[in-house]
């Protein structure tokens, strides 16, 4: 029926909960949440719920949230087997679940006595079910004892915005600041690209680039070409190892970073994007290390859009002569890097850092363990190292300041271009004889 309304907001009612505008709107987390207070209004009002109720709704909503109970709202199985990107993700929906059904626990407390507003008359909305299950508890509540299809109704829009928003939200490690677009439906439009992003993250090993395309499109309602990061209206989403240690840093996730300047929507590509078909160098085949006077220095430099794409680069400088590592193939690297714990040991073979970011292509080994030493690098120069590496069997460990780096070197040997051809080939599950391992300060896992 018309509600009452002021004028030039939209009435609520039917499948309208909201005021937000037919264009939709930006929200952080929560911000939408505080908006979608008027569904549990509703259901207080019509369900005469009281404090006694509270503890049936908290079991319900932490129930939905969470991972392998009867009720969860994304059954993610994780075990020691699980892939990295399911472990990320499935950590972030604890995380952000436990939060949200604590955030629902305060909202119910506080408007059993502070209600909001709401339009004359009672809320009264259609929604439309999408299969989340009940406790029974819950089920006698809203349903049985003093519930009914109003109640139901308004409880299943409720609980379905809030898996919603949780499920938008798994890509971000700054989860909280990230830009929702919202609409009329609130986030309902998200559930094509939401169905795309879980029925991968729950048949197969994800892909980065999905994740990617989800993050997008739940910032801005759009799909672009697959890339590893975006630009968005006020900010960009890129690898959360952008301003982390490479040896902590996630592998998959994201961090927003707001940016008043980025005014348009651009999807960051890899220059390579078959990185088995890019040119190699054998390390043995690498320069013997030069004497150099300076630091090495690295920054991040964007090339101009087009077609809605950009590429970037590292750039790392020594001694006025600067390599250029394409930023999209270092974060590849970063994701197939397996980590290792310093009491793993040395490499027996040696390279020099400096000299594998100034070669031709990537850069790998058929001669046995070879490590690299980064350490005493920027984060950023370990990044870009990671880029120049053929990615199989690459190890990122941090140094082993017990052991003293001096003697694992001494009982080692540097490689050569005879040692390369006997050995045995590199093999795809990191396990094999043949393995480039770069060395980082242990300062740099905490």
């Amino acid at each position: 029926m018309p509600r009452a309304s002021i004028p030039g907001t939209p009435a609520l009612g039917g499948s309208r909960w909201n005021t937000f505008p037919a264009a939709g709107t930006t929200l952080t987390a929560r911000e939408f949440f505080t908006a979608a207070e008027p569904l549990l209004q509703g259901i207080i009002d019509d369900n005469a719920l009281t404090g006694a109720d509270r503890e049936v709704l908290e079991d319900q909503i932490r129930a939905a949230l969470a991972l392998g109970t009867r009720e969860t709202s994304l059954p993610l199985f994780l075990g020691p087997d699980s892939a990295p990107a399911a472990r990320e993700l499935g950590a972030q929906a604890e995380t952000i679940g436990q939060e949200l059904a604590s955030w629902a626990t305060e909202a119910v407390e506080r408007l059993l006595t502070d209600p909001v507003p709401l339009p004359a008359g009672p809320l009264v909305v259609r929604s439309h079910c999408y299969g989340h299950l009940l406790t029974p508890a819950a089920a006698d509540l809203l349903l049985g004892r003093r519930g009914g299809p109003v109640t139901m109704q308004l409880y299943n829009e409720w609980l379905h915005q809030m898996v919603l928003l949780r499920d938008a939200l798994l890509p971000f490690t700054n989860w909280q600041d990230v830009p929702l677009l919202i609409t009329p439906t609130g986030l309902r439009h998200t559930e094509p690209a939401r169905d795309t992003f879980l029925t991968e993250l729950l048949v197969r090993q994800i892909r980065h680039t999905s994740i990617v395309a989800f993050a997008r499109n739940v910032v801005t309602g759009t799909v672009g070409p697959a890339g590893y990061g975006f630009e968005a209206d006020g900010g960009t989403a890129l690898p959360a190892v952008l301003d982390r240690p490479p040896l902590t840093a996630p592998r998959y996730l994201l961090t927003w970073r707001p940016d008043p300047a980025v005014g348009e929507t651009v999807t960051y590509v890899a220059e390579v994007r078959d990185y088995y078909a890019a040119p190699r160098t054998l390390v043995e085949d690498l320069p013997p290390a030069a004497t150099t006077s300076g630091p090495l220095t690295a920054r991040t430099r964007t090339a101009p859009a087009a077609d809605g794409a950009r590429t970037a680069r590292i750039e790392v400088t020594c001694d006025g002569t600067t390599a250029h590592v394409d930023l999209g193939q270092a974060l590849r690297g970063h994701r197939f890097t397996r980590r290792e714990d310093p009491a793993a040991g040395h490499a027996p073979g040696t390279a020099d850092a400096w000299s594998a970011l100034r070669a031709p292509g990537l850069v790998w080994t058929e001669s046995g363990d070879v490590t690299l030493d980064a350490t005493g690098r920027d984060d950023l120069v370990v990044l870009a190292l990671l880029g120049r590496l053929y990615p199989e069997n690459v190890i990122l460990r941090p140094a082993d300041r017990s052991a003293g780096r001096s003697a694992g070197r001494s009982a080692g040997r540097s490689v050569g271009r005879s040692a390369g051809r006997s050995a045995a080939r590199t093999t795809a599950d990191g396990t094999g004889p043949s393995r480039l391992v770069a060395l980082v300060d242990s300062a740099r896992a905490h």
